[in-house]
């Protein structure tokens, strides 16, 4: 669980900032399930400077609630998640600063989007928040405010996710975790899946990733792997402490992603399957569009999103696979600079190849868009 959070200050002096706003958002690494956004009086003038870039002023903070009134509400939004923050350590630091004042430690894990950004995305030009959402075509209204520079935030992060395939901020959120013996919450787990398409990981008690799987029902797939009975299907249950899970909307980029993280990742007890499974289920009428792989074709798959609005796109450039991404405005595709940013690498292997073809001959639902040349 993270809270995406973004704060604004009077500016001043280090450690005698005070917060004039402050929002967080909630999110359980698909969607956001709590948020709190409030104005902070904080006893003190705000600098020149912040009122211009902000358009907070004094005057709008007389009445705002002071920050002990909204410290339980802080406190009880962030209990039991990972902060995050784009320049996680300033807001981390003055948070802890106001709650120092009241007498309280205030401590929580946290998460860095500018690190992430930089080891994710090491060829962006900039990493600051605005003309990093830019370059990602990602669309963000109030910047300098703290609930548009959070939800700027929170889909760059989500981005990060996405475009994360060794699982990396995964792992070290779990690693970090003191997870003990199995927990109520983790016995009931298979609760907590969704019956929708993407992939599945599954983590042993030091954080290790030691199986992964994509389903296009994920609840009844896990609920399968826990009640499964055999030697290594047991192991398998004893061993996982957590199981998380990623949508994809599309079956062909979990078919993709399962390939590529299998290969990437190599966890433990996939070894059962061997090679990734490459079965596509037939269409309806069984038939599907004559369409195969083309060494001179420059195209995208574009199939369903992971939530309303979205699209997915697997990129076939020259007969070669890309890689996969997700979008919800068209210009994020037309842009061969933002398309590029967008979209996930991927192998170009022969398991991808024929994931690929086998899904084109045998599926409905995409549709296909050819790039110009010069993409």
């Amino acid at each position: 669980m993270y809270a995406v959070l973004d704060i604004e200050t009077t500016g001043g002096k280090y450690n005698e900032e005070g917060i004039t706003e402050i929002a967080i958002h909630k999110f359980d690494g698909h969607q956001v399930i709590d948020r709190f956004v409030s104005l902070v009086n904080p006893e003190k003038d705000i600098q020149p400077f912040v009122v211009n870039l902000t358009g907070i002023n004094n005057k709008m903070l007389r009445t705002a609630p002071k920050f002990h009134e909204v410290a339980k509400r802080i406190v009880e939004i962030t209990e039991g998640t990972v902060i995050v923050a784009h320049n996680a350590q300033f807001d981390y630091r003055v948070l802890r600063m106001e709650f120092r004042k009241l007498g309280y430690t205030f401590e929580r894990k946290t998460l860095c989007t500018v690190d992430l950004s930089k080891r994710l995305i090491p060829q962006a030009e900039s990493h600051s928040l605005g003309k990093l959402v830019r370059s990602l075509g990602i669309a963000v209204s109030d910047r300098h405010r703290a609930n548009g520079d959070a939800l700027a935030t929170l889909k760059l992060f989500k981005f990060l996710l996405t475009k994360d395939s060794n699982k990396s901020i995964i792992r070290a959120v779990i690693k970090a975790e003191s997870l003990g013996e199995l927990s109520q919450r983790q016995i009931d787990i298979v609760t907590e899946m969704p019956s929708e398409t993407g992939v599945y990981y599954m983590y042993n008690k030091e954080g290790e990733l030691i199986f992964l799987g994509k389903s296009t029902d994920i609840k009844r797939k896990v609920n399968h792997l826990f009640t499964r009975d055999g030697k290594e299907a047991r192991k398998l249950q004893k061993a996982t402490r957590k199981v998380t899970y990623e949508l994809t909307g599309s079956e062909l980029i979990a078919l993709l992603k399962e390939n590529e993280e299998l290969q990437r990742n190599r966890p433990l007890y996939n070894q059962w399957q061997g090679r990734p499974n490459l079965k596509v289920r037939q269409s309806e009428n069984g038939q599907g569009p004559d369409i195969s792989i083309n060494i001179q074709e420059n195209y995208l798959i574009v199939g369903k999103g992971r939530e309303t609005g979205e699209k997915s796109a697997v990129w076939i450039r020259n007969g070669r696979l890309e890689g996969v991404g997700f979008f919800d405005l068209n210009h994020q595709i037309n842009n061969i600079h933002i398309l590029e940013s967008i979209i996930t690498p991927m192998h170009d292997d022969k398991n991808a190849k024929e994931i690929i073809d086998a899904y084109l001959k045998t599926k409905k639902g995409y549709k296909i868009i050819e790039l110009n040349p010069k993409h």
